[in-house]
């Protein structure tokens, strides 16, 4: 029995053996291909004589941070980094590539030529998300982007473009992001306007002669996350903030809303009874940055959105105030908690806070109504912070203010 057994141990050994890393269907081939580095995919190509091309399937070309530190790492230096291995990659690859990614560092000057090629290559194949991240010189990008009905995402910085008179939207877009981006003999509201399936917008720092209309933005059914800096809007001097925030109300899905106010002038509220009555039933998360806590109307339109959003759990302000010297004081507004509900509200942030009656109202208001809150975290203005014993006045005052919620913890940063 020990003789057959050995036999049988001698065979097996013999038995070719199934090469299953080898033979794996090129999907899965592709799915860890997209899963790894660049470079470590490409290094695939070591691993035996079936893995050689491999590399071939992948269907993501990330240039991103983590790319070139990774040259820094292997002894490359960054500015020899030759741009056109890009363009050889794009040529080598058999399948469609879905998502392209540059994020440039300092140090790396773009050729505009190469940066058109690969936007024209890429729109042939119908890429779905393209991201280039360029913070330096401002980039003329060609107006393929926008033939590209596929593309599903896109994310631009600094850069201008003028697309075509036959432009008709990008119907399958579901994020838009833009920043220091400038259109040419076009209205960027027509770009929102067409594509109707966004469920992302961000547009921040535009040049002043690419307005945009609330109004093109509200009729976005989809729309779940929108930051947007109010600077930028038509006729934003001629609008109250109570009226802002009455529009976006009308986006249902509305989940993540982030807002600058930085350097804006609105109208006065007229009257005491300013605020009008908005629901955002689906809002999360709510951020504000750049508010004057120095205004009544700005702390009223802060609070009137608070108690018409029964599910926000997050919220993030940074006060800002047009000058350095203290503002005067001015009248408390007081907030029955009747009134303004119950919040949901578990994490809070508010930056820059100089200590004001209005700011100490506002977090009173949040401490009352918010049963669930777990922690406000206070980060004073540099002036405050400076002033130990005014910071000790202010940390005083809140610690003796009620909290409906046994958990939640005051912090100051």
């Amino acid at each position: 029995m020990e003789l057959v057994h050995g036999r049988k141990g001698r065979a097996s050994r013999c038995a070719p053996v199934e090469d299953v890393i080898g033979n794996m269907p090129e999907n899965v081939i592709t799915n860890i291909m997209d899963r790894l580095p660049l470079q470590e995919a490409v290094r695939t190509a070591i691993l035996s004589r079936k893995w050689r091309y491999k590399w071939t399937l992948l269907s993501q070309l990330v240039f991103d941070y983590d790319f070139f530190q990774s040259l820094k790492r292997s002894g490359d230096a960054i500015m020899h980094f030759d741009q056109k291995n890009i363009s050889r990659l794009m040529l080598h690859l058999k399948g469609a590539i879905t998502n392209f990614v540059l994020d440039m560092p300092e140090g790396i000057a773009l050729d505009v030529e190469d940066v058109n090629h690969w936007i024209i290559f890429l729109c042939r194949i119908g890429i779905k998300k393209f991201t280039l991240l360029n913070d330096y010189d401002e980039l003329k990008l060609p107006a393929n982007i926008f033939s590209c009905i596929a593309l599903q995402h896109l994310e631009l910085h600094c850069c201008f473009f003028s697309p075509l008179p036959s432009f008709h939207g990008l119907p399958n877009l579901l994020s838009l992001e833009l920043y220091k981006v400038r259109v040419q003999d076009y209205k960027c509201g027509d770009i929102i306007a067409q594509s109707p399936l966004l469920e992302k917008l961000s547009i921040f720092d535009f040049v002043a002669r690419c307005e945009v209309k609330l109004v093109e933005i509200v009729k976005l059914a989809n729309l779940r996350e929108l930051c947007l800096s109010l600077l930028l809007l038509d006729n934003v001097t001629m609008t109250r903030p109570s009226n802002i925030f009455h529009q976006l109300s009308l986006l249902p899905k509305l989940q993540n809303l982030i807002l600058y106010f930085w350097d804006c002038t609105f109208l006065a509220e007229v009257g005491e009874q300013t605020w009008v009555s908005t629901a955002f039933p689906c809002l999360k998360t709510l951020s504000l940055y750049g508010i004057d806590f120095s205004s009544d109307t700005m702390l009223s339109c802060v609070i009137g959105m608070l108690s018409d959003a029964p599910n926000l759990q997050t919220l993030d302000i940074t006060a800002a105030y047009k000058s350095t010297l203290p503002p005067p004081l001015i009248s408390f507004l007081e907030v029955d908690c009747n009134t303004i509900g119950q919040l949901q509200l578990q994490n809070v942030v508010l930056a820059s806070i100089k200590g004001l009656e209005n700011e100490v109202c506002l977090i009173k208001s949040i401490l009352a109504c918010s049963p669930l809150l777990k922690r406000i975290v206070i980060t004073p203005n540099i002036l405050l912070m400076g002033d130990g014993n005014e910071k000790f006045k202010l940390a005083s005052k809140l610690l003796k203010l009620h909290r409906a919620s046994p958990l939640a913890e005051i912090s100051f940063h």
